[in-house]
């Protein structure tokens, strides 16, 4: 029997782009505290993001009780951010959340600075902040780099508490930023029960499966070397899939023609990831930096064979012994292919189990942690 909370929340998940790994977090998120009983809504931009999407948004838009809100965010600090930030904290007064959830680097500063001014017309609010990488990308070596941490260092005086997504992070936000002066959690994303199911191949698969966003960051292009080189190497007729769209999308399409490899590698729009699974025997993340991706965990807990590189939170999910990591690089990650395509079941025994997996990966896992982090953020007169 499904316990009441203790007492019902009005949520707000504020994010710019509703793309990706910080998408399906707060999907996931989203539903799991509808099901515990809390109101709950998503403010995020409105240029962003294609069909799929919206189809995306369609499946969850009849249980938000507070809505979805959708306003133009730049990606980039800019003076756009002053009538995009107007906009954006209206909706959010006029929502009145008791939590406010900042996503991401956009979505964290306007969830801290909106919510503090909410706090300034006597509002009681929570406010949260969840970076999924984000700043935290940049080298701090940078004039970039050191502006944005210290925004981020500034930024944790309007902060009640920091969650973040894995070891990782949290460990790069302390190199980076500093030790945090707030609360703080580590809770990693979760999945849900029907994901872990096998996902087979399809007769006609490819070998190798590339899906996410079609960004440098990400590696498609390191992918798109490595399937060269693992042709040439193993002299057999590899065939890839790169499933995604992105603003870099062009420059790949002109990649695989310059590496002669049309009719090799096929590009598809996005889908949802069990049905790209399908499409290719073994799944290659090629990623130059990551926070804790969705892609690993879905992959494994669908078991299928997977490359990935040895950044971000991934080792925390395969193990940081694992014969599947590798640095982001083509040539290696290239080899890792051909050792794959080679020897496909000793391949997949050495991929993590499965149980163990869901033991510390789950979305109920996921959404209690959050919500446990909520009430102690929510200030004592709300609490």
């Amino acid at each position: 029997m499904q316990q009441t909370p203790p007492r019902q929340l009005r949520i707000v998940h504020c994010f710019r782009s509703p793309v990706g790994g910080i998408f399906r977090h707060v999907r996931d998120l989203t539903e799991a505290q509808v099901a515990a009983g809390h109101q709950v809504g998503i403010i995020c931009d409105s240029t962003t993001g294609g069909e799929h999407e919206e189809r995306l948004f369609e499946a969850i838009r009849p249980m938000l009780a507070l809505g979805i809100r959708r306003t133009s965010m730049q990606r980039h600090i800019g003076p756009g951010d002053i009538a995009a930030g107007w906009r954006t904290y209206k909706i959010i007064k006029e929502l009145r959340p008791d939590v406010l959830h900042g996503h991401g680097a956009k979505g964290g500063a306007y969830a801290r600075a909106f919510g503090s001014l909410l706090r300034v017309s006597r509002y009681c609010v929570a406010r949260l902040y969840s970076p999924h990488g984000g700043t935290l990308h940049y080298d701090e070596r940078t004039m970039t780099g050191k502006l944005f941490f210290g925004l981020e260092r500034l930024m944790e005086r309007f902060t009640d508490h920091l969650l973040f997504v894995s070891d990782y992070e949290r460990r790069t936000f302390i190199r980076k930023v500093g030790e945090p002066r707030v609360p703080n959690s580590l809770v990693y994303n979760g999945l849900r029960d029907a994901e872990f199911e096998p996902v087979a191949a399809q007769p006609d698969a490819a070998d190798f499966l590339y899906i996410g966003m079609m960004r440098d960051l990400k590696g498609p292009d390191m992918f798109i070397d490595a399937v060269k080189a693992a042709r040439q190497e193993l002299d057999k007729d590899v065939t890839a899939v790169m499933v995604g769209d992105g603003e870099d999308l062009p420059r790949y399409h002109a990649q695989v023609e310059r590496l002669e490899l049309d009719g090799k590698i096929r590009f598809l729009a996005p889908m949802p990831a069990r049905q790209a699974f399908a499409l290719a025997r073994f799944v290659v993340v090629p990623s130059r930096a990551e926070a804790m991706p969705y892609i690993v965990l879905e992959t494994l807990a669908a078991a299928k064979p997977i490359v990935a590189t040895a950044v971000g939170g991934i080792p925390e999910i395969l193990g940081a012994r694992s014969p599947a990591l590798v640095n982001p690089d083509a040539g290696e990650i290239s080899l890792k292919m051909i050792e794959a395509f080679r020897s496909p079941a000793a391949y997949a025994a050495a991929m993590p189990d499965t149980a163990e997996l869901k033991a510390r990966f789950g979305v109920d896992v996921m959404a209690r942690e959050v919500e446990k982090a909520y009430f102690s953020a929510l200030p004592k007169k709300r609490a």
